[in-house]
């Protein structure tokens, strides 16, 4: 199991833990506090923390994330063994015909000299 294999689950997993907490938020400031009676003087169980709860874990599920991101980058690029190309390797291969003739050899100041002497 490689090392971006490893933090592909770990971001798999953070993200829906994000999208968990999120969901859980109303975004008028109702959300889960609401529903156990949030309003008024009666706090049942701590229930105005709960919204400090949620807003933490949504910034640190976030930055988790955003920390994983970019460790997976550094670990796909270290894990790719040789990073050259098979393309680029055969068209270095491959040499163009170089013509093996020689220009003719000439007499007379530069004039060429078809007849046999």
């Amino acid at each position: 199991m490689s090392t971006f294999t490893i933090f592909l689950a770990l971001i798999v997993v953070v993200a829906f833990l994000l999208v968990v907490v999120i969901m859980v938020q109303n975004p008028k400031g109702g959300g889960l506090s609401s529903s156990f009676g949030g309003g008024g003087t009666q706090q049942l169980g701590g229930v105005k923390k709960t919204t400090d709860f949620l807003d933490k874990s949504t910034w640190t599920l976030a930055t988790l994330m955003l920390v994983l991101i970019l460790l997976s980058n550094v670990a796909i690029n270290r894990g790719s063994g040789n990073a050259e190309s098979k393309a680029i390797d055969e068209v270095n291969t491959e040499q163009p015909a170089v013509p093996t003739t020689t220009p003719a050899q000439t007499d007379n100041g530069g004039v060429a000299n078809d007849s046999a002497k």
